[in-house]
């Protein structure tokens, strides 16, 4: 007999889904709260949980990697009455199980429960949970929890991996973690940067070379893809290959053998494929920029790492772990942060993430030499500045406003304030309209808008809308 726990302030949906459970032999225990909720989720073992999405007291969306996070693990199925195709998206992507939306049938709702507990039952029948080494992959929030859960599943096999995110989101990271988790760790890591390959030896780089091959090779040389063997090679921005050497490359892919530059035998090499990019290959495929066949290779199994202003409840976590790394490194003794400096460091949005993260905190450590405390003086003046500025975006405060406020009533406003306040609109609607349509990838929504990139973010700061809120 399953145990499952409804969190729903909804009496009538509450009790349609227990009748539900009743009907199929299993107990239902509901909760009115969010915080009512957690608590009973982690105080008693669940095989599964509803969450409405709004509650009187939060959003379930928000809480999901706490309610996973409890001890019996439960899986997860999100109902709303405000069905938002962005909204399920989120909840997917933070492992959901399912996404419902009000009324469900009695049908709908007991498929549900019946196939979540097939899987759950077929999960727990097989090996006990991999401890995932997870060595600078700091983070518990949903995003960063069900990145993980894939990082168990492809480390527990040889498919290839494709990793994708912005710059500076621990690519190479996750990467590295695939291979130190899998059979293959002893073996080597070979990173091939796909960036910086040299058009005319590319081919010689990856593949060797013999003596002779060209000018200048005096000697035969073994490439990474031989380097890899029997370990994991790891293309590092896979979208900047050379489109011609694409073609050769899938063929190493699907028969692991290649022929060394000057060569006139193809030898082999076991490697375990990862591979990552910053670069949006969908559209690259489209604009004949990528080849389609060598992408669907690439994709066995995808990572998307999520940007920071997407995790904020781990920004002061991995803001604490790189200090200290960074104390260690210079030498110094280890510093406490002011609350102005957690104010900072948790609202500005981190375009250039994890990495960018870094240099502020080099920055502001150098910076403070032997003070005890960090305040924000101590942060690169660009962030200090974007932070202040997007401070006053909901305009003035206090006796002030309240007078304006006064005369707006009494009289027609300014034609100024009228065309402010559409532009404002129609700026809101369109960014909103923009993100929605290229799924939260800055770099294509900055091509197809013509908006600088940091215009861009200046847009998405100032409205703050929950719409353009996707991986890119």
């Amino acid at each position: 007999m399953a145990s499952i726990l409804i969190i729903d302030d909804d009496k009538l949906i509450s009790n349609w889904i227990a009748n539900a459970v009743a009907q199929l032999g299993h107990r239902s225990f509901t909760s009115p709260t969010l915080k009512g909720g957690l608590g009973k989720a982690q105080a008693e073992p669940f095989d599964i949980v509803f969450v409405d999405v709004r509650l009187p007291d939060g959003s379930g969306l928000e809480k999901m990697s706490k309610i996973k996070a409890a001890r019996s693990s439960p899986e997860i199925i999100v109902i709303t009455d405000l069905g938002d195709p962005d909204e399920a998206e989120l909840a997917i992507r933070a492992g959901a199980w399912d996404y419902i939306e009000k009324p469900a049938s009695l049908e709908a709702i007991k498929l549900t429960i019946l196939r979540a507990l097939d899987y759950r039952a077929e999960r727990q029948s097989g090996k006990p949970p991999v401890v995932l080494k997870r060595k600078g992959i700091i983070g518990d929030s949903a995003a960063i929890t069900a990145c993980l859960d894939l990082l168990a599943q492809a480390a527990g096999s040889g498919v290839n991996v494709l990793i994708t995110g912005e710059t500076g989101t621990g690519k190479e990271l996750f990467a590295k973690a695939v291979h130190y988790n899998s059979s293959r760790a002893k073996k080597s890591f070979v990173v091939v940067d796909c960036t910086a390959l040299p058009e005319t030896l590319v081919e010689s780089v990856l593949f060797g070379h013999t003596r002779g091959a060209f000018t200048g090779a005096d000697r035969s040389e073994e490439g990474l893809i031989k380097q890899a063997d029997g370990g994991t090679l790891f293309l590092d921005e896979i979208g900047e290959m050379p489109f011609l050497i694409q073609k050769r490359f899938l063929r190493v892919i699907q028969e692991h053998r290649f022929r060394p530059v000057g060569g006139r035998q193809e030898i082999e090499s076991d490697f375990r494929l990862v591979a990552a990019t910053n670069r949006d290959l969908p559209s690259m495929v489209q604009l004949g920029l990528f080849r389609e066949d060598l992408f669907f290779r690439l994709r066995t199994l995808t990572l998307e790492l999520p940007p920071l202003r997407l995790i904020p409840g781990d920004i002061k976590e991995l803001t604490l772990f790189y200090m200290n790394v960074l104390c260690e490194r210079f030498g110094i003794e280890a510093k406490e942060a002011s609350a102005e400096f957690w104010d900072v460091v948790i609202k500005y949005p981190w375009p250039g993430n994890v990495r960018e993260m870094i240099q502020a905190l080099e920055k502001a450590l150098l910076q403070a030499k032997d003070e005890p405390m960090l305040f924000p003086k101590h942060l690169p003046v660009y962030i200090r500045i974007q932070v202040a500025r997007g401070s006053f975006v909901k305009g003035p405060a206090g006796p002030a406003a309240a007078e304006k406020d006064a005369r707006s009533s009494l009289q027609p406003p300014r034609w100024q304030e009228i065309r402010k306040a559409a532009v404002s609109a129609a700026e809101q609607k369109y960014v909103k309209d923009l993100m929605s349509s290229v799924g939260g990838k800055v770099d294509e929504a900055c091509r197809i808008s013509g908006l600088s990139r940091s215009r861009l973010y200046s847009l998405l700061r100032k409205y703050r809308s929950a719409d353009w809120r996707h991986p890119t």
